[in-house]
């Protein structure tokens, strides 16, 4: 089978894995939110790609745990993924109109409701993340390592810190190096941590973190250069957003840094050094290795 058909293959078998994990973990009804859940709902179950979880499970089953035992916080990530978009597309960040080929959530159900409803999916990450029975099977002190790295990743010394610096930079002359800190933290903090998480919970040792932490590094940052290259010479139809909004915001990326041709090229580097980077799991990176190679090919 040739390699990209099998890296559809592993793709499409761990994000059915996935997808049935979020409906099981998805909060049960709770009184005066119905309006708030179905938007939760309309954003969670919009066809995402589920990178993040994937890679949490590809992380776990790396280093030779259950991907079972990764589910719940495979799940978590992607709720405070989805939480983050909802929010970036309000009206006060980018103002988008159109995420995964439908109207955004504040387009959808107002800005108040989906205001709340990201609140409500990064909050019930970490009951997620820490309820007793849902968690059991993974020690205590695992439990805890993984709510720090994640809530790390998704606050003010990740996530929030590099909205606020891609904000700061709208309009600016920036160094290249900004324009990195914005990619590491805005976007590779969290792919970092789903592969660090997956890691724990499956009972990797220090090394083999420290080498999923690496190339957690680079892929996310090799994920985002991707992602402003598709903004550029995407098609909307086949990405379900508008294209061309970060020449038009002056947002500071890779192509407009640096050109098309050399953010490409960056990206490529960077999936070859992540590559290296999982040598101490020999084999058992393979699918690993090949998602890194599918972040830069993709078309959406």
């Amino acid at each position: 089978m040739p390699r990209g058909n099998e890296t559809e293959r592993t793709l499409h078998i761990y994000r059915e894995k996935v997808e049935s994990a979020l409906h099981r973990y998805f909060p049960s009804s709770a009184p005066g939110t119905s309006k708030v859940r179905r938007a939760m709902a309309y954003s969670l179950f919009a066809g995402g790609k589920r990178i993040r979880p994937v890679l949490c499970l590809l992380a776990c089953k790396a280093v030779g745990g259950r991907i079972q035992a990764a589910l719940p916080a495979a799940c978590a990530l992607e709720f405070i993924h989805t939480y983050s978009l909802i929010h970036d597309d309000l009206p006060a960040l980018d103002d988008d109109d159109y995420r995964r080929g439908r109207l955004t959530c504040h387009r959808k159900f107002g800005e108040a409701t989906a205001i709340l409803a990201g609140d409500g999916l990064l909050t019930e990450a970490f009951a997620l993340l820490s309820h007793p029975e849902v968690m059991k099977t993974v020690p205590v002190p695992v439990r805890l390592r993984v709510i720090s790295v994640i809530a790390e990743a998704a606050g003010i010394r990740g996530m929030i810190a590099g909205q606020e610096a891609d904000l700061t930079a709208e309009h600016r002359k920036v160094s290249l190096a900004f324009v990195r800190l914005i990619h590491r933290l805005k976007t590779g903090a969290l792919i970092r941590a789903s592969l660090i998480s997956g890691g724990l919970i499956g009972g990797g040792g220090e090394a083999e973190i420290r080498a999923l932490s690496a190339f957690g590094e680079k892929i996310g940052l090799a994920f985002q250069i991707k992602d402003d290259l598709l903004n550029v010479e995407g098609e909307s139809r086949k990405m379900g957003k508008g294209t061309g909004t970060d020449q038009k915001r002056a947002k500071a990326t890779y192509p407009a840094f640096q050109g098309l041709e050399a953010s490409r090229a960056q990206a490529r580097r960077l999936v070859e050094e992540a590559a290296r980077d999982l040598h101490p799991l020999g084999d058992r990176a393979r699918d690993l290795i090949r998602l890194g190679d599918y972040i830069i090919a993709r078309d959406r």
